[in-house]
Order: C-alpha cells, then structure tokens, then sequence
C-alpha cells in the first residue's frame, strides 16, 4: 500500500527527526537519494560524466537538496549549473559545496549568461524551484525557466514534487513545470496521487529519509496494490451456496437504457456475490444476455431477499430509489439515482451507502460548477461524505473514496486509464461494487477494490486501444485472477 500524508504532518516529522540529527544530515540524506536518482535517469541517456545538467534552485530546502545533490554530481564529472532564482537567499552550504565541487552559478536576474541557452543545451534539468510550501503556482520570474526546461527536451526531475502544483491536495493554480520524474523524500504526499497534479510528476521514486519513524500511523491517504486488494476479495468456502455468498439486487435500465441495466448486472456477475436479483423494466434484455440472472418487475421492495441493492443506472425516470434506500441493506447509488438525492433520507439510514458520482454528478450534488470538482478532487469528495454522511467514489481520472468516518485515510485507486472515459463503463462499475457489497465488503472496500478491478480489467482490455464497456467487464475475471497471483 502507497500512502500519503498532508504539507502539515511532513512538516511536523521533518521538524522532529532534525531535531534527532546532526545538522544537515536530513538534507544530505535527500539529496545523497536525488543524486542517485539522476544518476540512473543520466546513465540511461547514455552518460554521467561530462552530462550537462542545470538546476533550477529556489530559496528552500528543495533548493538545497538541489544543490547538494549537483554538487555529488559534478563529482562524478558532469557539468552542473545553478539557476539561482534569488541568489541572496540560496543555500549557502548547498551553494558553496556546488561550486566547491566544480559547478557553476548563474543570477537569473543578473547574469549575463542567458539561463535559457543552458537551458537548451541540457541533459538533465533539476527542479528545485519550489516546495511543499508552494502556493498558487509558479512566480512570473520562474514561467520562463519552465518553459525552457520543457523545450529542451532534457529529462526534467523535481525535488519532492513539481514546483506549481498544490502538495496537500492534487490541484494546480496557474502555470507548473510538468516533471518527466520526481524525486519524494520520505512519504509521498497527496499532489503525487491526485489528479490534475499527478498528470505533472511523471514517475515517483520515494527515498527512505528515515521519516516513517516519526509519521502518525494513519495516512491522509493511501491507494491499494495487489496485495492489499487480494486480502479484500470475497472467496468462496466448502460451506457455501449462492445465498451465503450475497445477493445483489440492480434496479437500472428504462425502455429508453435497457442497455444500462445489461451493464450493471454484467459487472455485477463478476463481483463475488453469489446471485444478482435484476428489477425494472429492461429484464428482457438482461434475461437475453444473462439467463442466470433472476428477474423480477418491481417494486424493490417485493422482489425478494438481498444482501445489497444498486440502483440508479440509466434509471430515467423509473423509480426505484426510495424503495432501495428505505431497505436495511447496504446501498449503491449511482446515475439518474444520485438525481436530487435527498440527503436527510441517506443521513437517516442504519445500513451503509456507497454514491457514485462522476465530477458533474458531484458538481450538481454539491452546487458548484464541474469544474470546481475536477480542479479540487479531495475536497469534493470530503465535502460530499460529509454532506450526505455517506461513502462517496467519486470518479474520474483519479477516483477517490472517502468514508463519513474521518479517521480513515481517503482512498486514492492507482489503476485507471483514460480509456475507460466510454459510454456504459460506469454502469459496469456500479455492478461489480454492489456485488462485493453483497459478499460482505464494506461500502469503503467495495468502493476501493471495485474501482481498482475496474481500472485493471480496463488495462487488460485496452492496452493502447479504445475499449467498450463490455470489453472491461469481459476482461474483469482475468484481472481478478492477476491480482490473486500478484499477491
């Protein structure tokens, strides 16, 4: 499991393993795992020695770390320049060991060496603009730096995390230098996992700085792997049948989306639960696809016993959701259910919720425009759980889950692609969570190991190409069955 934890916590822990260590030792501890990092990103673009690289330095620590590692880099024979964006309060130390070991400072401001020609003939650029403290995105002074950098066609590596982008949330407020690779120190922190900065960071490597010491043993965040997923998936014993295993019960699809409904009971045939119960109008379609689903016209409330309801997609107008909410089961509620969703009725209930929305669901259940949401992920997802004191997925390019308890980590699913921005796949979705609500999940789990299955089997089926809905939940026993032999 990858977990994050917020600007504030790193802080505090930085604070308190410095005050264990000698002074400085945090620092050269950083950028001995920086330099070493570069190292590899250098020998993979054909050398170390006479590479040409230029770091980009702030007046923090990352700056420091910066110069630091530039300096074990220089040598080792390549030829390092400074950008000093604020000469006067660049790290002395990392300064003096930097030009002590062969590099060279150019004054952003002054020099009469222009940045952006060494800019152009680099290998290697290091971003040490900006920290976790950032805020609001890059100076204008630092824009044109940026830009250089991504011109250059150098391999562009930040320190700790991509100078613009907002470390404790994800978000990204004006312009940002996109990395090709960042260097974390540590933990990671939640910029690295959320969406749109995560799209800036490139490929993460986390260097042990001895932090975990000192870290609360509850993360702000924290996404799934194999393992962790495997341990979650419902199995089967000799003692069990179909009813043990759960019912899920769908109530989606109209004259107008039977296709919904053939979606969701797909998904959720490939769940866990041992039977899917289908109510409404499109059981002719689903009966078609799925014979072994059992059929019943509705209400909810008179089509028999289950274990978890999922109820909304491409509903229309069909009801269905009072009855689905009023039950004492574990409910889903995606799609046309999320349509002014009371929420006193769900704060009201005994039995968990798991919602659904995708960022213009979201936006309308909050009142806010879409793309309020989608720039601030995590704070609409928080803002939803607790708003409905439900558990909320909330989709998209990355999807989140959160828990109405806040003393559980938010989780962030590290699986999905862009092909799965296709009619229909959300539908799958809901499917296959409902059915592992119904084999015992709780809605967090449900949420985080059904979007994560979800995103694999999207993978599996894409691999460079569009994919349909069917194809993903075509594709979900095989990405069942990797996780299982990952664990």
């Amino acid at each position: 499991m990858r977990i994050a934890y917020s600007v504030e916590t790193v802080r505090t822990a930085e604070r308190e393993l410095m005050d264990r260590l000698p002074d400085g030792a945090l620092m050269q501890r950083a950028a001995a795992g920086l330099a070493a990092a570069c190292v590899d990103l250098l020998r993979r673009r054909g050398r170390v020695y006479g590479a040409r690289v230029v770091l980009l330095v702030g007046s923090g620590d990352n700056g420091g770390d910066a110069l630091y590692a530039g300096a074990r880099l220089a040598r080792r024979g390549a030829r390092v320049s400074a950008v000093l964006l604020a000469p006067e309060r660049a790290h002395a130390g990392g300064l003096a060991a930097l030009l002590g070991a062969g590099g060279r400072s150019l004054d952003n401001s002054s020099d009469p060496s222009d940045p952006s020609d060494v800019l152009a003939a680099a290998d290697l650029v290091v971003d040490g603009i900006t920290g976790i403290g950032g805020r609001g995105g890059l100076r204008p002074d630092a824009v044109p730096l940026a830009r250089a950098a991504r011109g250059s066609g150098a391999v562009v590596v930040a320190v700790d995390l991509p100078s613009g982008i907002e470390a404790g949330t994800g978000e990204v407020v004006g312009e940002a230098l996109r990395a090709d690779a960042t260097v974390t120190f540590g933990t990671y922190k939640p910029g690295h996992l959320i969406d749109p900065a995560r799209d800036y960071v490139g490929a993460v490597r986390l260097v042990d700085i001895g932090l975990g010491a000192v870290l609360p043993s509850v993360p702000e965040l924290e996404a799934l792997q194999h393992a962790d997923v495997a341990r979650l998936l419902p199995a089967p014993t000799g003692e069990s049948d179909k009813y043990r295993r759960g019912v899920v019960g769908v109530v989606a699809g109209s004259a107008r989306y039977p296709g919904a409904a053939v979606l969701a009971v797909a998904g959720a045939l490939h769940g866990g639960a041992g039977a899917v119960r289908y109510v409404g109008p499109a059981g002719h379609a689903v009966i078609a696809r799925f014979p072994e689903t059992l059929i019943h016209a509705g209400p909810p409330a008179k089509a028999g016993r289950v274990q978890a309801w999922v109820v909304g997609p491409g509903l229309g107008d069909e009801p269905g959701v009072r009855d689905a909410l009023a039950s004492d089961v574990p409910v889903l509620v995606d799609a046309d259910g999320l349509r002014g969703l009371d929420a006193g009725a769900v704060r009201a209930r005994t039995a968990p919720t798991l919602l659904t929305p995708h960022a213009g669901e979201a936006a309308a259940l909050l009142g806010v425009p879409r793309e309020e949401v989608e720039a601030g992920r995590l704070a609409a997802v928080r803002e939803l759980t607790a708003r409905y004191g439900a558990t909320v997925l909330l989709k998209g390019s990355t999807t989140l889950v959160a828990d109405p308890d806040t003393g559980l980590p938010v989780r962030v699913n590290p699986t999905g692609t862009p092909w799965l921005a296709t009619a229909g796949s959300g539908d799958v979705l809901s499917g296959l969570s409902g059915s592992l609500l119904a084999a015992g999940l709780t809605a967090r789990d449900a949420g985080s190991v059904g979007a994560y299955l979800h995103g694999l089997a999207a993978r599996k089926a894409a691999r460079g190409a569009p994919v349909s809905a069917e194809d993903v939940w075509g594709a979900l026993r095989g990405a069942w069955r990797d996780v299982m032999a990952g664990a």
